[in-house]
């Protein structure tokens, strides 16, 4: 984990906006049409290089390749591996119901009849078959991302590459009920985090900082275990800790680091599950850093529970400051302000590293703040970041 014992250093989630053009090929793919793999390595690599000089001249220290290959922050693990068809029949979030006016606002606004009845942008497949692991995209990726911070002498505090984790794949790529293998969903688990091993270690291998995104371990509680206890909720986190953390076993946890949320949209989110139940399991996680979605209403008060449940001693923090889900572009004050609060709870300005909530492009093409909005709010995150440093060092 980079930190610095002179300033507050910035980062964020992940994913960053990718061009029409670079979506169609994508788009393409996920619908088995022919796409020239050639063209599309140059496309990818033309953007993770813009990515990397907005990165750079925005002022973040820690950066991505903006998962710019990627269909989606989870669902591209499915072009990974083999053993996957049919479809999974994925449930929504509660805001469409519960609030039925806001759900007709946002077909209008998508330009759609009726808002789906599912939580994936995607169709997504479900687990029929042994999973086995093919690290070609993998290489590709990693290869296209180490090109560019070559050949831009990109100067960063450290760099990170995110990828799925086993609990959340296993919650959108359903395991079939009659499936002939995995026969409950700990094998299925098991066997993700098996899988996504070897793709943790090659993202560590070549330097980088693993991010784990597992919305799983917030976002699931309003959608699978809706109408469940709490307690079994908790238990399938508990699983699912338990699975990243045999994925984890060759890598040192200062290499990691984990990220939660409650899901990546602009709603009510009236059944998000608080964070206070979650934290004494997530704290189990083989990890060294922890990012947390709390720039946004719904759970910025939650930094408080860090006064009473503090996390591991050599936990780096990475708090969200900047909200990915509207166009108000914060003042770098109030971003000051949220990091100087965040830094007063945990009580060590050596292990705050500020970020954003989430990615700005979770799945590619679904984005809720324009392009040079985002950009305009990662600088506004360094310069944020400036401020509070100067408060807390001089």
């Amino acid at each position: 984990m980079q930190t610095s014992n002179d300033r507050i250093l910035t980062t964020h989630v992940g994913s960053l906006p990718r061009s029409d053009a670079l979506l169609a090929m994508l788009n393409d793919m996920e619908q088995d049409k022919a796409v020239d793999r050639v063209q599309f390595r140059e496309k990818a690599k033309s953007e993770i290089a813009e990515a990397v000089r907005q990165q750079r001249d925005c002022g973040v220290d820690i950066a991505g390749d903006g998962e710019i290959p990627r269909v989606g922050f989870s669902i591209y693990a499915k072009n990974r591996m083999s053993g996957f068809g049919g479809f999974s029949d994925r449930g929504t979030v509660t805001d469409f119901a519960k609030f039925p006016k806001y759900a007709e606002f946002m077909a209008r606004r998508a330009g759609i009849d009726t808002i789906t009845e599912s939580a994936t942008t995607w169709k997504m497949p479900q687990c029929v078959g042994a999973l086995e692991y093919d690290p070609a995209q993998a290489a590709e990726e990693l290869d296209l991302f180490d090109e560019v911070l070559a050949e831009e002498s990109a100067d960063f505090a450290g760099t990170f590459v995110t990828a799925a984790t086993p609990g959340i794949l296993s919650t959108t790529l359903f395991r079939a009920a009659d499936h002939p293998v995995y026969k409950d969903d700990a094998a299925y688990v098991d066997a993700l985090a098996a899988a996504m091993k070897i793709e943790y270690e090659m993202i560590v291998a070549r330097g980088h900082d693993l991010q784990l995104d597992a919305p799983d371990l917030g976002l699931e509680r309003q959608i699978m275990y809706l109408d469940r206890s709490e307690s079994e909720f908790l238990e399938r986190v508990d699983l699912h800790i338990a699975a990243l953390n045999k994925a984890l076993e060759n890598i040192p946890r200062e290499k990691v680091r984990l990220h939660l949320c409650w899901g990546n949209w602009e709603g009510p989110h009236c059944d998000d599950i608080d964070l206070e139940p979650l934290l004494p399991f997530l704290y189990k996680a083989n990890v060294g850093g922890f990012s947390l979605a709390c720039a946004n209403p719904r759970h910025n008060h939650e930094i408080e529970l860090f006064r009473t449940q503090p996390p591991p001693k050599d936990w780096v923090l990475y708090p969200g400051c900047i909200d990915v889900t509207y166009n108000y572009l914060e003042h770098p004050g109030v971003v000051a302000k949220r990091i100087l609060e965040f830094v007063d709870v945990i009580g060590d300005r050596e292990r705050v590293v500020a970020s954003t909530d989430c990615g700005f492009s979770t799945f590619a093409g679904y984005v809720m703040v324009a392009e040079d909005v985002a950009w305009a709010k990662l600088k506004a995150l360094s310069d944020g970041a400036a401020l509070a440093s100067k408060t807390l060092w001089g």
